[in-house]
């Protein structure tokens, strides 16, 4: 809406324009004009392709950049990192919809005529609610008039330029949403649930199927006796690839050096508190000095529970005037001078409670039961009971596991008012005599800090313990020696064997658009060093990475590309799978015909076989016990006729033996409409639209290299 009100400030005329948030499509239509497609080029430079036309990195960088001048213009403010990258994504999107879904909606015959075009703008019946939302208050009301005006306007050429234009532009972007809109509704419509299909759902479900099973699960053999070879791994892959969805991905071996404060930072730090607290102290104005000069600000007014237990002791005895401190909290050094007190119109207080629940969805007896509950839980704390230990085992709400604590809280009706009249009309600390009654139950409180108006004056300078420039050269120098020392990942895995101090850390998996790295937060550089085309598996990074408060000295260890996939990406994948091959080889020989009764095979088997019933259990959730739900060994189940029994086979999670004893067919019904909008539901058939731009995007080839580069 900022636009719209720098709008109204030139011009007194209200505008429709999409918000910056609207996704996808809001990226102004102008800053596409005039580009004669040199955003397309051969540039090796590539942030991505769309159809095998590469972008050039350059040339995308140019229209994020004119839509954020847009942005800052319209909104009369900077545009923020979490801006920037909602642009680069509108303006990839637009791209993309003008570069290929655009050849769908044509080849479909999908058009937005002009009329249709002004009824979604000025119409009455079917105006289009982005339209409408420009148009309305913050409680959603349409202002008619304010619309007619702004169309008479508009249609009159009294309208300024600029603004004109960028309602010429708003009306691309709405036949842009109304095209989409149409093909998603083409693709929904084309989509639907047979009469054979919801007989099918209906017969899964209600069906009832009855039997013994002997089961040996593949966790019966250790995983450490079932060798598997790399070769195994690729000819498994090699003929299961359809199976495996490609990734990018980065895994990194790296040595972090933390930056640590020393004794010369602490002793420097020390100094500078000592000059400041007697800048402090004889300053006229403690509350700007304190201000200048430290490195965390806070509040001049504090009340008591904004205070530190030991600052608060202190002040206890502490003259107006006069400094105390320093005070240690974390890396974090406080001097105060104190001030004097004021006094709040709100009390602020700190309380636990048990909330024994009893509301109006509950019967009488429960809310009796739950009022004879309550009482004796308040018997048991005066007795002497630990509160907090009673609020786990008894508490019904979010605070049950931290004791019942409330935390602080003032009387200003952030509580419910009979739970706020009780604590605030309580005098001191400690338990209240009597249950508190509120719509939600009954609450048993403990007031754990006395209420209190309270307020310190107190002119704060905090200074945080940091390394010095000379400790930091120290720590980088050792990180770069490191680096320059170990050529590659081998280099850098001996230097640290042969140095205790230092500790090697992996990295798996890491994706493109990783911002941190294992614990290293905002960790961009590195994740983009990972991608980079100078990157080699087995290499050394060029230089040592300042990431917060460490130096990073690393190593790419392996790399997947989503266009050349191998089948080590999928190691681990394929090795679960190939391992239980192998094992279920192992048990189906041991097996053999598996003749006579299954309790009899099993002990002939050995350690590992189990024998279970199941009874009357359905296919579309049916449990077999230890096995849990197998749908292999669920559809033998119900696929053979009664009395028959399956030889040894594998299923999902082991190798069963399965006996159909007993099964019982449902009545036929006439009208299956039940269960055809389960299945709607259940896959999600509204969502064949979304389904259908998806399949649009993976014929278009669409290469995205935003996150190795951004």
């Amino acid at each position: 809406m900022a636009i719209v009100n720098k709008i109204r400030e030139r011009s007194g005329i209200a505008v429709a324009v999409i918000a910056v948030a609207l996704l996808l499509f809001i990226v102004g239509g102008d800053i596409f004009s005039n580009q004669n497609n040199s955003l397309f080029g051969s540039s090796g430079n590539k942030i991505g392709e769309i159809n095998g036309t590469g972008i050039d990195y350059q040339q995308f960088m140019s229209l994020v950049d004119v839509q954020k001048q847009q942005f800052e213009a319209s909104g009369q403010r900077a545009a923020t990192e979490q801006d920037i990258a909602q642009m680069r994504e509108q303006v990839w999107e637009k791209l993309i919809v003008e570069n290929v879904y655009m050849q769908e909606f044509e080849d479909l015959g999908i058009t937005v005529s002009e009329e249709e075009l002004r009824e979604l703008v000025q119409g009455t019946k079917n105006m289009h609610p982005y339209v409408k939302q420009q148009f309305s208050d913050q409680a959603g009301n349409f202002n008619q008039a304010q619309h007619a005006e702004f169309i008479r306007s508009y249609t009159n050429n009294t309208m300024p330029e600029a603004q004109k234009g960028m309602w010429n532009n708003f009306k691309r972007e709405l036949k842009l949403i109304r095209l989409r809109e149409k093909y998603t509704n083409l693709l929904n419509k084309s989509s639907f649930i047979t009469t054979a299909e919801a007989k099918a759902e209906y017969l899964a479900q209600t069906e009832k199927a009855s039997g013994k099973i002997l089961y040996v699960p593949f966790y019966s053999i250790q995983d450490s006796t079932i060798k598997v070879e790399d070769s195994e791994i690729k000819d498994y892959y090699s003929k299961h690839k359809e199976e495996f969805t490609p990734f990018d991905s980065r895994s990194i071996s790296y040595v972090s050096f933390p930056l640590i404060p020393t004794k010369d930072d602490s002793a420097a730090l020390n100094s500078e508190i000592r000059n400041l607290a007697k800048g402090l102290a004889s300053a006229p104005d403690a509350q700007t000095y304190a201000a200048a000069n430290s490195d965390i600000r806070t509040p001049y007014l504090k009340a008591a529970n904004e205070i530190s237990a030991e600052l608060k002791a202190a002040l206890g005895t502490t003259i107006v005037g006069a400094l105390v401190g320093p005070f240690k909290e974390g890396n974090t050094y406080s001097i105060h001078k104190f001030e004097g007190t004021a006094i709040d119109s709100l009390y602020t207080v700190r309380a636990s409670h048990i909330l024994i629940r009893s509301d109006s969805t509950m019967s009488d007896s429960a809310k009796l039961k739950a009022r004879t509950t309550a009482l004796s839980v308040l018997s048991q704390i005066k007795a002497g009971g630990d509160f907090a230990s009673l609020a786990r085992q008894y508490g019904t709400d979010g605070t049950a596991q931290q004791g019942g604590d409330l935390g602080v809280f003032k009387n200003n009706g952030s509580m419910v008012k009979p739970f706020e009249n009780a604590i605030f009309g309580f005098s001191g600390v400690g338990v209240l005599p009597n249950l508190v009654v509120t719509d939600f139950g009954y609450h048993i409180v403990k007031v754990t800090e006395a209420k209190s108006n309270l307020k310190y004056k107190l002119a704060t300078i905090s200074k945080e313990l940091q390394v010095g420039e000379a400790s930091s050269n120290l720590v980088y120098q050792k990180a770069d020696n490191l680096r320059a020392n170990s050529k590659s990942l081998a280099d850098l895995e001996a230097a640290v064997k042969k140095d205790n101090s230092l500790i090697l850390l992996n990295a798996e998996n890491i994706t493109p658009q990783a911002t941190n790295v294992n614990t290293i937060q905002n960790a961009r550089e590195l994740v983009l060093w990972s991608y980079g085309k100078d990157s080699e598996v087995g290499k050394i990074a060029d230089r040592v990475f300042v990431l917060g408060e460490n130096y990073i000295v690393a190593a790419l260890k392996s790399a997947s590309d989503k266009e050349d996939p191998t089948a080590m990406d999928f190691k681990e994948q394929i090795l679960v799978k190939v391992r239980n091959e192998k094992k279920s080889e192992k048990i189906l020989a041991k097996l053999g015909n598996a003749q006579g009764d299954l309790m009899s095979v099993s002990k002939k088997y050995g350690a590992g076989a189990l024998v279970e019933e199941v009874i009357d259990i359905n296919f579309f959730s049916g449990m077999l016990n230890s096995a849990g739900f197998d749908a292999i060994a669920l559809g033998k189940l119900f696929g053979q006729k009664v009395g028959k029994r399956t030889k040894p086979f594998a299923g999902e999670t082991g190798v069963f033996v399965i006996e159909t004893s007993n099964k019982i067919a449902p009545p036929v019904i006439a009208d299956y409409k039940t269960f055809k909008d389960q299945i709607a539901q259940r896959i999600g058939l509204g969502r064949t639209g979304y389904i259908g731009e998806q399949i649009i995007r993976e014929n278009a080839k669409i290469i995205d290299n935003r996150s190795k580069m951004l």
